[in-house]
């Protein structure tokens, strides 16, 4: 019976860090809702630590093709993940056009984008960390000037 105790708590214990790990960097929350005729509602949330696993797995050739499409945005997009991470709450962007509303602000350590238009809302929220991940494999997979 000890045994079997001993064995519970070790895999309650397994979990309970894995769950630890997965969610350390935050979550990645995707939510687009379209109110048109048979509109669309998607909704997800992912672990950021999904983000830097996926791109190990990615083949390298579709990588480096990302990597040369972006290139000239590489230096700005790793200086501003970076910068990002020193506002961890700040207000940046906000457009306000008759109908239309775009706000780009960082909470907690998260870049969030939300777009309110007719017919279509769409909110992004990304861990800075993740875009701070996203710009250094991506200037490691871009060919050398």
């Amino acid at each position: 019976m000890v045994l079997l105790a001993k064995v519970a708590l070790g895999i309650t214990s397994a979990l309970a860090m894995a769950t630890v790990y997965t969610f350390h960097e935050g979550l990645i929350h995707v939510d687009v809702d379209t109110v048109e005729d048979g509109g669309t509602h998607v909704h997800f949330w992912v672990p950021a630590t999904v983000v830097p696993v996926a791109l190990e797995f990615a083949p390298r050739h579709k990588l480096r093709e990302a990597a040369e499409r972006v290139k000239p945005l590489l230096p700005a997009l790793r200086i501003l993940s970076k910068e990002l991470e020193n506002y961890p709450t700040g207000d940046f962007v906000e457009v306000q056009d008759h109908d239309q509303h775009v706000k780009i602000r960082t909470r907690n350590g998260s870049l969030l984008i939300d777009v309110d238009a007719p017919g279509e809302n769409v909110h992004l929220r990304v861990p800075t960390k993740t875009l701070d991940h996203v710009a250094r494999e991506l200037e490691a997979n871009a060919s050398p000037e």
